[in-house]
């Protein structure tokens, strides 16, 4: 992403490039830990689809994204997506493609798979997945709330439902697969009603 933003790269290069690298990337490094059966996978939909509700209702129901509390200096309003890219087949594709396929297998290794065991020890791999302490639940949760930025009280509510998941199913693979659904359920939402401040 940094090389990227640097190079000046257009996102309809930049995007493709960074999907293609981290899916290099993970399948290298991250196979021996990246398990993709889910033992509860009904119920990880039925969760990613809850998620995703959560996500949109807000501003369905009041519009209230432009707030100061949700658009400020801190955290601004993402770019929207260049108008010339609304309309690219296949931008779309590898965007919705690797939100709901990589993005959930990178932020789930990295959220409830290292720091939420590694808030509990250092030595993480030691702690099983699903522990739960009360202070490395709600770190985690709250920092991948401000990762959102101006969605970061839906965030909040993602974060908080996949951590509870993991703890629940003690499974990276359900919480990959309710993650995977939300964003796959808010690419078709976004794609099929123009609502483009979601990507």
């Amino acid at each position: 992403m940094a090389a990227g933003q640097t190079l000046h790269m257009p996102p309809q290069i930049a995007y493709p490039l960074r999907v293609l690298l981290a899916a290099l990337v993970l399948l290298l490094v991250s196979r021996p830990v990246v398990t993709l059966r889910p033992a509860k996978p009904l119920a990880s939909v039925a969760l990613g689809l809850v998620v995703f509700a959560a996500w949109v209702t807000p501003d369905m129901l009041f519009g209230y994204r432009h707030h100061w509390l949700f658009t400020n200096s801190l955290m601004p309003a993402a770019a929207p997506l260049p108008a010339e890219l609304r309309h690219s087949f296949a931008f779309l594709a590898v965007r919705a493609g690797g939100s709901a396929l990589l993005v959930p297998v990178v932020e789930e290794l990295f959220w409830r798979a290292w720091l939420m065991r590694w808030l509990i020890h250092p030595k993480f791999e030691a702690v099983p997945l699903g522990s739960f302490v009360a202070s490395a639940f709600w770190i985690t949760a709250v920092l991948f709330a401000l990762e959102h930025n101006q969605y970061w009280e839906v965030g909040l509510v993602a974060g908080i439902a996949y951590n509870w998941w993991m703890v629940r199913t003690k499974s990276l693979a359900d919480c990959i697969l309710a993650h995977g659904v939300t964003n796959a359920a808010l690419a078709a939402y976004v794609i099929a009603e123009g609502a483009w401040q979601y990507w």
